[in-house]
């Protein structure tokens, strides 16, 4: 029997049906403990880390370029 480390808790939430405003909230867990929110948005991503109050803004490309690097070894896209 395989024992899973990490869950993810996904929540949608859409106003008014418009595309402002909509969001995917994923909150991600180790071990039960949550290690941090990812908040994706039509123009980017919203970063909070475990027990953090501010949320860090990524953009699409540059979330593009970080996982190509950490993924591939490259630096662009």
């Amino acid at each position: 029997m395989v024992e899973y480390t990490h869950s993810v808790r996904a929540e949608l939430t859409v106003q008014e049906l418009s595309r402002a405003g909509t969001s995917l909230d994923l909150k991600i867990y180790r071990e039960g403990e949550q290690i941090g929110t990812l908040i994706i948005g039509r123009g980017s991503l919203f970063w909070r880390g475990g027990k953090r109050q501010k949320v860090k803004q990524i953009d699409w490309t540059s979330f593009a370029e970080m996982m190509n690097e950490k993924v591939y070894g490259e630096k662009r896209i």
